[in-house]
């Protein structure tokens, strides 16, 4: 069973801002590790996922609408860490005009703010419209499209 200060420290923050990781939503096995040594992997645009894949742990459904807030608190937690490097992904967001590309482009910005020596790493869904180009301006050290999944599907 995941325990330890770290772990604890970081499973009550991140409940206090109302943030998510993929560690917890993807019912990941190795969340106990990687939290014990204050690492995690945050997911921005809420829980739910408007995609149900199979092979995905995430809950999918309809979302309960976008908060405009989360960048802010996100920025404000990784600060708090004192993280180095932080990286970011999101659930699919197929019922935003743009995917959730501002809001996730928000969280690259206000981080930088707060922390300006962090390095960012975002796995990003597949926007729509001009979501890439969104995200590009945003300027992440590092740009990654997350998608995990089998050749056949």
């Amino acid at each position: 069973m995941p325990s330890g200060p770290n772990y604890l420290e970081l499973k009550d923050l991140l409940k206090g801002n109302g943030l998510h990781t993929v560690c917890e939503e993807a019912r990941c096995p190795n969340i106990g590790d990687c939290w014990e040594r204050r690492t995690a992997t945050f997911m921005v645009l809420g829980d739910i996922c408007t995609r149900a894949c199979r092979y995905c742990a995430v809950t999918s459904g309809k979302p309960l609408g976008l908060d405009m807030q989360e960048p802010e608190r996100l920025a404000r937690t990784v600060e708090r860490l004192g993280l180095r490097y932080v990286v970011i992904t999101s659930v699919n967001r197929d019922d935003l005009p743009d995917g959730g590309a501002f809001i996730f482009a928000q969280c690259v910005l206000k981080i930088r703010e707060r922390s300006p020596s962090t390095k960012i790493e975002t796995l990003i869904p597949d926007f729509r419209g001009d979501g890439l180009k969104t995200m590009i301006k945003a300027r992440p050290d590092v740009l990654n499209h997350n998608i995990e999944t089998v050749r056949r599907v």
